[in-house]
């Protein structure tokens, strides 16, 4: 039978008075998660596979830097040509018996990471992916879709192309706690840089945006290095840890050790919820997470207070 252990993750500065205020009302309720998406975007490069991370407002549920991705939209249940695994067998690889729940998470996921990098996973049929999505015309329809003048279903029609969700592979199911104003029920997926596309930040909204090598960012955790580069107020002099949510920072680890995308992309995952616990040791929070597998490490120390 399959062990879990539990990891513990670091509670962002700017998080902790939410934290504190949560715990000193014990009886108050939780905020209702939005639906959302977020795609890990990969690309294989002679230091290790690659991923494009984004810079985000500090109150975003997906973190101050983040992989592509926003909440799910009512448009989002509009009708779509649909290439790949159809609707029930997504139902099935994300865990979940509800089949409007899993469209919408797909269709949100390809949506979002095309109205934030430009990378779009469509095509006229099964066997092709629409190619040069960074010309002006591309980036117009980017911005209108995200100023909600067209419809993803219809822009995509528009040009005769259907979703290609057989590009995408699912990773995990992360729900923000409880406590935080904001709140996102987050599924992750993850997906190779097709050919003929480049990623681009979208001029109205794009601050920073950069490939970065996994293995490389996860290495350099506890430095500043990245956030110094990304140099916003909310980032400089901050390590790794206070900038992503634990589900980024356990895609991160996992990518950072795959010997290339498709290495990656083929590892065996289970639905697995990931929901954060509050832990307090020696006066200072921190956010613990059951993960599957491994041993479960001594918790004797920690006093947890339940999200």
């Amino acid at each position: 039978m399959p062990t879990s252990h539990r990891r513990r993750f670091t509670l962002p500065k700017r998080l902790q008075g939410a934290a504190r205020s949560w715990l000193e009302e014990a009886d108050r309720a939780a905020r209702k998660p939005r639906l959302a998406s977020s795609v890990a975007l990969v690309r294989d490069a002679p230091d290790g596979t690659e991923t494009w991370l984004t810079y985000r407002a500090a109150d975003s549920p997906l973190g101050v830097v983040a992989f592509p991705g926003g909440s799910v939209e009512n448009a989002d249940q509009d009708s779509f040509d649909w290439f790949g695994p159809s609707v029930g067998q997504w139902a099935e690889l994300l865990g979940t018996d509800d089949y409007a729940l899993a469209r919408v998470h797909v269709v949100a996921a390809i949506r979002e990471l095309f109205e934030e990098t430009g990378v779009l996973l469509a095509g006229s049929d099964e066997s092709v992916v629409v190619e040069g999505t960074s010309t002006a015309d591309w980036v117009r329809a980017r911005e209108a879709l995200a100023d909600q003048e067209i419809g993803f279903a219809d822009l995509l029609a528009k040009r005769g192309l259907g979703l290609r969700t057989d590009l995408l592979r699912s990773l995990v199911h992360w729900v923000t706690p409880n406590f935080a104003h904001r709140r996102f029920d987050t599924r992750y997926f993850a997906a190779t840089l097709p050919v003929g596309q480049t990623p681009t930040l979208l001029p109205s909204k794009g601050v920073w945006g950069q490939w970065v090598s996994a293995g490389k960012v996860m290495a350099e955790k506890d430095t500043t290095a990245l956030g110094d580069e990304i140099g916003q107020p909310d980032t400089r002099g901050l390590v790794l840890p206070e900038l992503l949510v634990p589900a980024t920072e356990i895609i991160l680890t996992k990518m950072g050790k795959a010997k290339g995308c498709i290495a990656y992309l083929s590892i065996k995952r289970s639905n697995h919820l990931y929901q954060a616990e509050l832990v307090e040791e020696d006066g200072q929070l921190y956010l613990e997470v059951e993960a599957p597998g491994g041993v479960a490490p001594p918790t004797e120390a920690l006093r947890v207070v339940q999200p």
